[in-house]
C-alpha cells in the first residue's frame, strides 16, 4: 500500500510531472497496485526486467518501499513483510477507491465479508482498510486525500495494468458482495464449459475484469489476479524464465485477440502478463 511519505499519485500537487487527471468518477474503481513481498529489492530487479516498470524509492527512513513507475505515470509499490500489517502474506494487491473507508468497511461485512485491518490513516496520503470477500480472496480499500488520480492512458500501454480476475470459491456469491460494495455490474460472460462461467465485469462504462469459480485442481486460495501489459508475450515470458520465473501456462490466446500467460514470481506469488502481440 501507498505509506506516509511516499510519493502519492493522489495527493493534489501543483501538476507534477503532468501525469495527473482530476476526476469524481472513480469510486469503485481500481487506482493502485502493490506488493508485499520478503525480498523487495529482488522483486525491484525481477519486475523492472520483466514488465520494464522504473523503481524508484519512496523515501521512508528505515522502511522498504519502491514506487513502479511506468514512464512518468506511478501506477504501484513493493513492500517489505516487515512494514505490512500482521498476518500479511506475500501477494499483489489492488486498491479499489471509495468514498469513506469505515462505512464501506462495515458494509463489506454486512454483505459477508471480513475486515482483516480496520480504517487507518496514512499521514499526509489517505485512509485504507484491507478487506476479505466471502471467499477470503483479500483487496485494499482506499480513499485519498486528494482528488488527484493516475492519468488515464490508452488500453494496452506497456506497464499498466491491463486486467483484474477474481478466482473465488463462488464467483456468484462473490459477484453479490462486489455488485452490492462498489456497484459494479455485469458486462459479457463467457461459458468455458466444465471450467464454468467467465464474468466480466464493469464499474460504470469502464470495464475492470472477469470472476470465476476457481478450478477444482487448483490448490491455491481464492485470490485475485493483475495483469500487467508488456510488448509481446513471447519475449516478455522469455524474460520471466530468465529471471527464475515459474511460468504455470505458456501463451494462450484468450476472446478478444489478446495473449496472456501465469506465473509464479521467484518469491512464491503470483503474477500475469497480457499483450496484444504473441
Amino acid at each position: 500500500m501507498v505509506t506516509a511519505g511516499s510519493p502519492s499519485p493522489w495527493t493534489c500537487r501543483p501538476c507534477r510531472n503532468h501525469n495527473h487527471q482530476h476526476t469524481e468518477e472513480i469510486t469503485g474503481k481500481f487506482i493502485w497496485y502493490d506488493l508485499t513481498v520478503p525480498d523487495v529489492q529482488a522483486a525491484a530487479d525481477f519486475y523492472s526486467h520483466v514488465v520494464g516498470w522504473r523503481t524508484t524509492d519512496s523515501g521512508m527512513p528505515g522502511m522498504a518501499y519502491r514506487i513502479l513507475n511506468a514512464g512518468n505515470v506511478m501506477v504501484g509499490g513493493l513492500m517489505g513483510m516487515q512494514s505490512a500489517a500482521p498476518g500479511a502474506k506475500p501477494m499483489w494487491n489492488g486498491h479499489i477507491h471509495v468514498d469513506d473507508v469505515d462505512a464501506a468497511a462495515a458494509k463489506a461485512e454486512k454483505l459477508g465479508g471480513r475486515i482483516c485491518q480496520a480504517g487507518k490513516d496514512i499521514p499526509g496520503i489517505g485512509r485504507f482498510a484491507v478487506i476479505a470477500d466471502p471467499s477470503d480472496a483479500t483487496f485494499i480499500i482506499f480513499k485519498p486525500n486528494g482528488s488527484e488520480t493516475p492519468k488515464e492512458v490508452a488500453d494496452g500501454t506497456p506497464g499498466h495494468i491491463g486486467w483484474r480476475e477474481l478466482h473465488s470459491g463462488d464467483w456468484q456469491r462473490a459477484w453479490t458482495f462486489y455488485e452490492g460494495l462498489f456497484g459494479w455490474s455485469k458486462a459479457a460472460a463467457m461459458d468455458m464449459g466444465p471450467m464454468g462461467t467467465y464474468q466480466q465485469f464493469k464499474s460504470g462504462d469502464k470495464l475492470l475484469g472477469g470472476m470465476m469459480t476457481k478450478r477444482p485442481d487448483d490448490p491455491s486460495p481464492p485470490h485475485w489476479n493483475y495483469y500487467f501489459n508488456v510488448d509481446g508475450i513471447v519475449a516478455a515470458m522469455g524474460r520471466a524464465k530468465a529471471k527464475g520465473a515459474n511460468i504455470l501456462f505458456e501463451p494462450m490466446q484468450v476472446p478478444g485477440g489478446s495473449w496472456i500467460i501465469m506465473a509464479l514470481d521467484p518469491q512464491g506469488v503470483s503474477f500475469c502478463l497480457l499483450s496484444a502481440k504473441k
